[in-house]
This record gives structure tokens, sequence and C-alpha cells, in this order.
């Protein structure tokens, strides 16, 4: 039964207490292992969106019919009341259609009494099973559509962090909270919504049907008013449940990896700008080059110190600024103190971090600092994520000059796609050497064969990872007039070496000598304009219908060890790149250079994007799943097929000087992207959205257009003529 108090006996009785401080004799026991539970959990609901058979109608009505005829009445008879739910494996369409009907309690409880007379529950392990392809039958519509209802639950939960132990320990301890909340205090809310991760303990809880019932019996009509997963809510009753969590807890309801994201009435929800895929294996460990990224979701919150309002302070003049303290040094993001509330917590910031970032410093500012311009620095504090990740709840407090509380909450970090970008760097010869008078006094002035042009692929923190070179010209250069000539073009590979460059004199060094790809050109088909094969065994062909429209280009990419088609390259920013920008005037031309790499595979028939590249800035976003190799000669073969079809240097590759970047740990990479709900009129910067929403602004250097206007004789001879670069490239 629910006890109902009111808001002064909320207030004198319970505000105050933290999560932690609620005793386990207060709290509701949970008879499962929810942490493990959920986990197994989310792996099933995967496992699910990526079988496509169990999409159809059809698939799931005889699923259901299996279900109800055959393992039902199986399970019954095993099952012995009081005791252990038998340890049977039901295969994955009967699973499915089991664990559906389980999330509603009320309607399988009476289906089972109805049937069984007793309550059929579920072990709390099940194994791995086989798949077992069905005959459609159509049979029992309401389980239909219960079964159906739930086809797109894995959405909910997708995001990477979700399987973390550290968060589901976490979302478990604010899920007996929320029964806590619910049980004592359900007249004081018209309906509970629930956060994410309480939503997902929730569920699990649901799929386990006699131990749910038991655990709940005594509430069991009180947790009538929570909503459920599909359930359309009001606003008014998300800020009720805010509010009553508020006052019980005096903690924000809201937290990283924890918002309510239930849908409003007739109101979608926001479009996350991080799309955290799920990757089971990074290929690209056998690069010892590249070190991986890992990303974390920040919230921090702000509620003001009730006696600045007794005391009257004046806070009109105040501001919060929020700081990085690595990898984006430039960032400051700033909020007046009168924004904020002294009875309930603001969500001050949403955004999200590379863990390299460290943490975050908020400052507390006074407007007219020194001769009455800018601010001055009144008080700072300090999250670290390392300290966020060691505290309960993944949730931290404190307090700023006495005048304000923060919380600062964040997910688990988890691994996120590789970021790498091609740079220009100076032309080697045969061996890899940069071409220079150091080199070639090294060498007793031996002079250096031939001429390549030359990328450094750095990664989001600026380390070098691989070096691209591209074969030009060949032969020597001697004062006597002897020069480099550009070779055929089935002579103009490319080539990618593993490693940074090795320096021997400032800029001047040598590219490192393990070569981990090749691209050859070679004579195209007849359909063709342009071929290439890969020494990973892939080989690409490019079509231009048009000699004008870039728009007109078309990809192939096969391999002769697959002759099914596996891998499809889609012009543009497509599934989870897609950008929707209702204003854009010009939509063909944001969208030209970009090219979406598609995976086909049996755990994804329709398709999954695994890289996203940008060939006219040289720019590469891949799953770790995704080999990096394989996706830099990619970029570098369409580049230098599509300069040579429209004459034209298209990617700036006549540059051959190391152009000036932002100073490391300025602005980072990718380093911090805000959250639509943070974002404003006065915070608008394309290094906090994500690259590829504004790639030309991101990616384009300190000088770029400087260096590349500079005319052909400020190159040194010795390099080769500006014409011979030209044949080599546009011709």
């Amino acid at each position: 039964m629910s006890e109902s108090r009111n808001g002064s006996e909320i207030s004198a009785n319970i505000s105050g207490r933290s999560l932690s401080g609620i005793s386990e004799v207060e709290t509701i026991g949970v008879g499962v292992d929810l942490v493990s539970a959920a986990r197994r959990n989310i792996g099933f609901l995967r496992s699910v969106a990526e079988a496509g058979w169990l999409d159809e109608k059809a698939t799931v009505a005889e699923a259901i019919r299996r279900y109800d005829e055959l393992w039902m009445p199986l399970v019954s008879d095993l099952t012995v009341v009081g005791s252990t739910p038998p340890m049977v494996l039901p295969p994955l369409d009967v699973e499915w259609v089991w664990f559906c009907h389980t999330l509603n309690p009320v309607s399988y409880r009476q289906y089972c009494e109805l049937r069984f007379s007793k309550l059929v529950g579920k072990p709390a392990i099940l194994m791995k099973r086989t798949k077992n392809m069905p005959i459609p039958v159509v049979t029992n519509e309401e389980l239909l559509k219960e079964v159906t209802k739930h086809s797109f639950l894995y959405s909910k939960f997708s995001e990477a962090y979700r399987s973390e132990i550290v968060y589901l320990i976490a979302a478990r301890q604010r899920y007996k909270a929320f029964l806590y909340m619910v049980q004592r205090f359900s007249d004081e809310c018209s309906r509970f919504v629930p956060a994410s991760d309480i939503l997902l303990m929730w569920l699990t809880h649901q799929s386990y049907p006699a131990v749910y019932a038991e655990d709940l019996k005594e509430m069991e009509g009180d947790m009538g008013k929570v909503v459920s997963v599909w359930e359309s809510v009001k606003e008014k009753e998300v800020k009720e449940t805010n509010m009553l969590w508020e006052r019980i807890y005096d903690q924000p309801y809201g937290k990283a990896g924890g918002e309510a994201v239930l849908e409003f009435d007739k109101i979608g929800s926001v479009k996350q700008p991080i799309f955290w895929e799920v990757s089971d294996t990074d290929v690209n460990t056998k690069y010892k080059s590249m070190l991986p990224r890992f990303l974390l979701e920040v919230c921090v919150f702000l509620k003001l110190n009730s006696r600045m309002k007794a005391a009257q302070q004046d806070v009109t003049c105040q501001s919060l600024r929020l700081s990085m303290l690595r990898c984006h040094r430039e960032l400051k993001l700033d909020k007046s103190i009168s924004d904020f509330r002294y009875d309930s917590w603001h969500k001050a910031w949403n955004l999200y971090c590379e863990f390299g970032t460290k943490g975050v410093i908020l400052e507390l500012r006074r407007e007219g600092g020194h001769c009455f311009k800018g601010s001055s620095l009144q008080a700072t504090v300090t999250f670290h994520w390392n300290d966020l990740l060691r505290a309960p709840s993944l949730t931290l407090e404190r307090e700023v000059a006495q005048q304000a509380r923060i919380v600062t909450s964040i997910t688990p970090p988890v691994q996120a796609p590789y970021f790498l970008k091609c740079v220009p760097d100076r032309v080697t010869d045969n061996s890899g050497a940069m071409i220079s008078d150091v080199i070639l006094r090294m060498n007793r002035y031996r002079p250096q064969e031939g001429r390549w042009l030359s990328r450094t692929v750095l990664d989001h923190a600026g380390r070098e990872c691989f070096v691209v070179r591209m074969r030009v010209g060949g032969g020597f250069w001697r004062r006597g007039g002897e020069t480099p000539t550009a070779v055929k073009w089935e002579d103009r590979i490319v080539e990618i070496r593993e490693g940074s460059w090795s320096y021997v004199a400032g800029p001047i060094g040598r590219a490192p000598e393990k070569v981990v790809g090749t691209a050859t050109p070679k004579e195209p088909p007849e359909q063709w304009k342009a071929a290439w094969k890969f020494s990973t065994g892939d080989e690409l062909m490019i079509g231009w219908e048009s000699s004008t429209s870039i728009s007109s280009l078309s990809f192939c990419l096969g391999n002769q060890m697959s002759p099914e088609p596996s891998v499809k390259l889609l012009k543009g920013r497509k599934m989870q790149y897609q950008v929707k920008n209702e204003e854009s005037q010009n939509k063909e031309e944001e969208e030209e250079g970009f090219v979406t790499l598609v995976r086909f595979t049996e755990e994804n028939p329709t398709g999954r994007a695994t890289a996203l590249l940008n060939w006219k800035l040289l720019v590469v976003e891949l799953l770790p799943e995704e080999d990096a190799v394989m996706v830099l000669l990619l970029c570098i073969s369409i580049l230098r097929s599509v300069s040579m079809m429209k004459k034209e240097d298209l990617g700036c590759l006549l540059t051959r000087r190391r152009l000036k970047e932002a100073k490391l740990g300025e602005r980072d990479w990718g380093s911090v992207i805000l959250h639509p709900s943070s974002c404003s009129s006065s915070i608008f910067s394309p290094y906090l959205q994500p690259w590829y929403w504004n790639a030309k602004a991101v990616m384009g250097s300190d000088g770029a257009d400087h260096i590349t206007r500079q005319p052909a004789f400020n190159y040194s001879p010795v390099e080769g003529s500006e014409n011979m670069y030209k044949r080599g490239i546009i011709t």
C-alpha cells in the first residue's frame, strides 16, 4: 500500500537523503541480479534488432504460435511452484515473444493463471540458442500487437555505455530509489516517468515475471502509475516526477545517460549529435601507431543556495564558466547565475567529451574585472573524470563559493569512431626520405632518386599514425640539367606506411619503413573511367557520366574473394551521418566530396555504415571494425582519379609543405561536442558540432589559402618542376 505524505512532511523527514543513504530495509528487495540480467537483455535486444526476419508479421505470428502452443505448456509442466524455474533454452523467436509478453505484467499474469493456474517464471541465466526459422501461420492477435509494439525497443538502449558494469550498478541504485519513491509517495504524482537508466532496470525486472511479482506484490497498484516504455507523456508529468525526486533526494532527477527519453505528446525527441554505435571488434589494433578514442557524456546541473536568497545577494553580475582541463583549452561556455533557481535544479550543460579531456573546470566569475572590462575570477571547482567514475551513480556534487551547488554526472567512457586526416608534407624519394640538402649530405651527396608526394596522417589528437606516399616522378636532379620526369599512369602507385616520421633535422625526416597498404592504378573496364587494385584484395571502379558535375560520380568496390557484393559506396552523408538542414540553399554542394561506406553481412542484411570519408579534404571517420588503411586507400584513390578526370587539383595535392595547424590542445578535433539542448545563438562554433556538419570550417588549416596561392618557384627545383607534378596529378 502507498503511504501519502504532503510536501512539508517530505521536507522535514526525507529531504537531503542521498540515494545511498536509504537502507536496505527501506528499499524494495529485488530477487534477481539486475546488473547481469540487464547486460544480457541488452545483448539479446541487439540480436533481435539484427535478425531482420523477426520484423516480418508472418514470422512473428508463427513465433507466437510456437510460444503459445508448444513452449509455455512445456515450461509450465517443468515448473514447480515455489522452486527455481527450469533451465530450458528457447529459440530466439520464442524468447522474443516471451520477453515482450512479460513486459505487460498484468496481461502475462492473467494469461498464465487462465492457461496454467499458476505464474510461470523464467530462469535467471539463458545461454546461447540456435536460430529456428519458423513457418508462417497467423494466430493470437493480442500477443502479436504486444510483440510488434516492441520491435524497436533496442533503439532506446543501443548506446554502447549501457552495457558497462559501472553504469548498470548506478542504474540499479537509482531504480531502487525510484521504487522507494513510488511506494512511499505515490499520491504525490499523477504519473511517474522513469528516466532511461531506471526504465532499463524496470524492463529487466519485469522480464523475470515470477521474481517481479514476488518483489512488488505489496505495491502492484502503485506500479500502475509508472509510465510504460511506449506511452506518451505530458511535460507536466515529467516535471512532477523531477520535483518529487528533488524533494526526496535533493539531487537532480536527470543525469548523463539517465534522462526521461519518453516522447511527449506530439513532440519528437531531439536527435543526438553522437551515434553511439557498438563495435564488437577493433581490427585496427594491428596498427601500433593508432590509439583508440574514448567518449563519454557529461551533464552539469546547478542550484543556487537558499541562504543567498535570504541574504538578498545580487547575482545579476555573476556568471558560471565551463572549460576543459585538456584538449580544448580555448573552449569557454558562460551562463548567467541569474538563469538558475533557488528551489530546483537546472541543467546548465549537456555535452560529449573525449576521455582525454580529463575533466571540466567551472569558474564563478563577476562582470567588471580589471579596468571594468571582462570578468574577474571568484572561485573554481573541478570535476575529474576518474573521480566521477569512482563515485556512486557516476555523480559528484561540489559547492562553489557557498553560493551555488553543482552536480556533474558522466557515462562510462566507451570506444568511439577513429578520426583520421591527411595533411600535406614534403616530397620524398623512393626510399622514403624527404628531398632535402640535409638528407643529401647524410647520403654523401648521392642524388635522391624518384619523387613521391607525401601526406602525413594525423589522428584526433594530432598524433602521426601513417605516411601516405603517391608516386609522381622518376629519375634524379643534377645541376647539369637532369631533372625528374613524370611516370606513367599505371606506375603512379599509392602506398601507406605505418608509423610516424623519423626526424633528423627540424621538419626533415624519413618515412617509416613498414608498408601496410598499396593501391595500383589499372586499366578500367569499358563502362568505367578509372580503376584501382588494393593490396587488401579489393578493387575500386569509378564512373563519371558528366564532365561538369561531380554529383554524377559512381563507385563500385568489389573483392575477388567474395563474388557477392558486400560493400557499397554511397555518395554523400548517408544513414547515421545524414544531416538534415532545412535552411540549406545548396544541398548538392554540401554533400560534394562525401562518401559513406556501407557493409552488408548476415547480421546486418540491410547494411551498416562503417565509415564516412571526404575525399576532397582527405578526412575519414571509421568504426573500430573498419580497416583504417583500406579507407585511406579509398580516399586517396578517389581524389587522384577525380582530379585527373576533371583536370583540376581538387584536393590541394600540389601543396608540398606542412601547413600551419591549430596548436595541440587548443581545440583538438572532436574533443568536445555540445548537445543541441545546450546550444544557443550566443554559442555557435563548428568545432562544437560533429565535424561533417561543417567539414570545410572544421578541417581548414590555418594559413592553407596563403600557402596554396604561393607561386611555384617557392619550391626547390630539386623536388621537381611544377609541370611534372601537374602532369602526375591532373593529366
